[in-house]
């Protein structure tokens, strides 16, 4: 057997394994952990927005919320596992090809190898959170800390500034996105009832938007840290969150977000159920 036949043969096994129903069952599980996570934080940040501003509006105040309550612990777990589900799915998009007539374009899975690298730092924070290390600084100080750090290497505040612009221009993709319903590509509309279109529209373009808009005003506090070369001016969710409470609508946006992020949550629930993978 030469060398050619032994790589296709690999090739062939992969995509199977990418194809199986085990696979199919880690992506939905990583969708419905990722609804979990979605779901808390928009509710933590409804509680900023009426005033119980104690916890953190991030993923780290999520988890802490979770871990708090009875069977915590198994449910951090079981959260860490299927966003480590996801992390596969996405790899196996970025190796095999995704699902649908787009899904072997060089664009597609170069997405995918992003979005692989994204959930594996997210999967990684999880189950390291559950393990027991629950991090010793915030993620508004985590970003603070990113980003004063980069800005120390050789053309550190241009790098800044571009990753920051980057941040912001997907905000406004994922927004865009969503506001032309482009999810509908990836659904098993022939399968869905017109109530289960109607949730995934109303939850896809509400929390698509207010996800997008949440980035977008992360990528524009990186790129004034990086102009104004002042590292604290670099945000996480918590605190990009309760900057909108300083804008001229006050709190109301802040609530606007945070329903948003629940919708969002909610999606991720849909498209566990009826995502193509």
């Amino acid at each position: 057997m030469n060398a050619r036949t032994m790589s296709l043969r690999g090739r062939s096994k992969g995509r199977q394994a990418a194809n199986s129903s085990a696979m199919d069952a880690a992506a939905r599980w990583g969708f419905a952990a990722r609804g979990v996570i979605y779901l808390l934080i928009g509710l933590l940040a409804l509680q900023i927005a009426f005033g119980g501003g104690g916890k953190q509006a991030d993923r780290g105040g999520a988890l802490a919320e979770i871990g708090e309550k009875p069977m915590g612990s198994f449910v951090l777990w079981a959260l860490g596992i299927g966003l480590v589900g996801m992390c596969l799915w996405r790899l196996s998009e970025a190796l095999f090809g995704a699902a649908g007539p787009d899904g072997h374009k060089t664009s597609t899975r170069l997405l995918s190898a992003g979005r692989f690298l994204f959930y594996g730092f997210v999967a990684y924070s999880v189950l390291t959170f559950a393990a027991g290390d629950k991090g010793g600084s915030s993620g508004d100080e985590q970003s603070q800390d990113v980003t004063a750090k980069a800005m120390e290497l050789p053309a550190g505040q241009w790098l800044v500034g571009a990753a920051g612009i980057g941040i912001l221009g997907a905000g406004l993709w994922i927004g865009v996105r969503a506001a032309k319903r482009s999810y509908h590509k990836h659904l098993k509309l022939g399968q869905m009832s017109r109530g289960a279109k109607r949730y995934i529209d109303v939850t896809g373009v509400g929390g698509g938007l207010a996800r997008g808009l949440l980035f977008a005003a992360l990528g524009w506090f990186v790129v004034k840290a990086a102009v104004d070369y002042e590292p604290d001016k670099a945000k996480g969710f918590d605190a990009t969150l309760r900057s909108f409470t300083d804008t001229p609508a006050g709190p109301w946006l802040l609530v606007l977000v945070a329903l948003g992020l629940v919708l969002f949550g909610m999606f991720s629930f849909g498209m566990a159920r009826y995502r193509k993978v």
